[in-house]
């Protein structure tokens, strides 16, 4: 199969490329440097869709970028670098002669209203109430096809929670505080905390690529992108202390994190939400890590 993934020299591209040559698949990857195996987005425009089986978006600003400070010309690039690569992307598909029997669009659970006690599934309804739920509207909208082109081209999105891995995501900003026995709760530590492993997130990714077994339904399908255990904060906290056999005495208070990231970043870990991947389980899918403690042995390496 060959598969074209946007945004693919990031870290759930690099994850997500390793991956899938090792079934065998071909990989090229949209970037915005030339390069062996890549294209860059103006080449897909200018000339159109390389022929693939599959398609995957993970493009996008990072959110968590610790040297950008929140205010409107970040907030502008973290709408445009995921809408407008979406876009290019659908739009590149629906032109195409022939196009790719899958097409894979990562966003986020930021969709899902923080609660402590609701638990949201892949049919949990919901509408934006903040600035990264409305983001996740106007993304997930955007990679819709055309009627026509979807009876052909399965739409599948997959919302992730905490992406935590060895080089990169969120476990890169937290290992040297932890590290340093500077780590601790994050406000309150009672706010749910979806999370999923790198290689299982990617393993998610791969299993939606895989060609439909019969009609492509015209709407999207959703598959939460998280880990079956549902965590808090604060057993985050405690298991990583506990890997690293490092203290965890320093809890941040909710103003802090306001203070550094700007309040409507910071919401990403000081309030959560209990994300069931219902339907990723339902689908077959065998994490290889559906649990805090075996996911975080593998990154710390203990």
């Amino acid at each position: 199969m060959r598969v074209l993934i946007g945004g693919g020299s990031g870290f759930v591209g690099r994850e997500l490329t390793r991956l899938l040559r090792d079934k065998g698949h071909e990989v090229t990857v949209i970037s915005r440097q030339p390069g062996p195996g890549k294209i860059t987005w103006g080449e897909l425009e200018s000339s159109g869709l390389p022929p693939c089986e599959g398609a995957v978006n993970l493009a996008g600003e990072n959110l968590m970028n610790p040297l950008r400070w929140w205010n409107e010309s970040y907030k502008k690039d973290l709408f445009s670098s995921r809408i407008d690569t979406t876009k290019a992307l659908a739009q590149a598909i629906a032109a195409s002669p022939s196009p790719p029997h899958s097409w894979v669009l990562v966003s986020g659970v930021a969709c899902y209203q923080p609660s402590l006690t609701a638990k949201y599934t892949e049919d949990s309804q919901w509408t934006p109430f903040d600035l990264l739920s409305k983001l996740v509207k106007e993304w997930e909208a955007s990679a819709l096809l055309p009627e026509t082109v979807a009876q052909n081209t399965k739409q599948v999105v997959i919302r992730p929670g905490a992406v935590l891995g060895r080089d990169g995501g969120a476990m890169k900003q937290m290992l040297l505080p932890f590290w340093l026995g500077l780590g601790g709760t994050l406000g309150s530590g009672s706010q749910p905390f979806p999370w999923i492993h790198v290689s299982d997130l990617a393993g998610i990714i791969a299993h939606a690529l895989e060609p439909p077994t019969d009609t492509p339904s015209p709407s999207q399908q959703v598959f939460n992108g998280v880990a079956p255990a549902l965590n808090t904060n604060y057993e985050f906290t405690k298991e990583l202390g506990r890997v690293l056999r490092r203290p965890t005495i320093f809890p941040v208070p909710g103003f802090v994190m306001n203070a550094l990231m700007g309040s409507e970043r910071a919401v990403v870990l000081t309030q959560g939400q209990k994300v069931v991947p219902q339907r990723t389980l339902e689908a077959g899918f065998q994490y290889k890590y559906p649990d805090l403690s075996s996911a975080l042995k593998e990154i710390v390496g203990s």
